[in-house]
């Protein structure tokens, strides 16, 4: 942790980084859920994969906030004894499986996210930062090449995988627009290079977007509008305490349990 910032720069890197962390905390949840329910067996092992290589980059950023925040919080902690109102990640990370197509878009679309906001931030100069970014972009390759393949092959295939993954992106799109939403709390950070280059991160997510959802026959609504908004502030749908009813119950009732 450098210790030449200030507490304002400090208090403003712990909530973007418990952003990072929430977001990759609760979209590997979801990921978890096709655990044994895959459509076949090798999709099965490869989203049970990607969702543990997002428990881990979550493990990584919490436990960078936990440090940064100086209060004894670890990992643990703030993933198990937080409420919904004290979790930031983007709205479109608890939405519901509700199918494979949909499950697939959403990756597809946060991949290609993760994919350019990992490039920025290995070029942070907060070295914490850019060490976690440098060693998570090599699994979001990985992460990223997976969706692209599944969304050419469902948009091309059967007249039904069409129309299920046109039904997802019409969904899921209007969700995104909060993901380059740059507040005080980014803007800040920027003015001190940590988070270098993000004006770009929405230019180059719409153009490989656009480009591989064309590629695979679908499309994305021109003049959309883009619902999903306060994520950032603590504002979530209903889903999000699902989730955490789940993800919490066992270290709420035992937590003084030391596995």
């Amino acid at each position: 942790m450098n210790s030449n910032y200030t507490d304002q720069i400090k208090k403003n890197l712990f909530e973007y980084v418990l952003r990072l962390g929430d977001d990759n905390l609760i979209l590997g949840h979801r990921l978890s859920e096709w655990c044994g329910h895959g459509p076949i067996l090798e999709e099965d092992i490869a989203l049970t994969n990607i969702a543990l290589d997002c428990i881990g980059q979550a493990s990584a950023w919490l436990k960078l906030a936990g440090e940064i925040e100086g209060k004894g919080r670890n990992e643990d902690t703030l993933a198990y004894f937080r409420t919904e109102r004290e979790f930031k990640n983007l709205q479109i990370t608890e939405y519901a499986n509700t199918d494979f197509a949909y499950t697939i878009v959403r990756q597809f679309f946060l991949d290609v996210y993760f994919f350019y906001l990992y490039e920025v931030l290995t070029r942070s100069k907060d070295e914490n930062i850019s060490a976690i970014a440098e060693k998570s972009l090599k699994e979001v390759k990985y992460h990223f090449r997976h969706s692209k393949e599944w969304i050419l092959r469902l948009g091309d295939g059967t007249e039904e995988s069409h129309n299920r993954t046109q039904n997802a992106i019409n969904d899921l799109y209007p969700l995104t627009g909060e993901m380059f939403e740059i507040d005080l709390v980014i803007r800040s950070l920027m003015k001190e290079n940590i988070i270098p280059g993000i004006t770009k991160l929405k230019t180059s997510w719409e153009t490989i977007v656009r480009s591989i959802v064309e590629e695979a026959t679908l499309t994305l609504q021109e003049d959309v509008v883009f619902t999903a908004q306060g994520s950032r502030q603590g504002y979530h749908s209903e889903q999000l305490g699902h989730i955490l009813a789940e993800m919490q119950i066992l270290p709420r009732t035992y937590p003084d349990a030391e596995w």
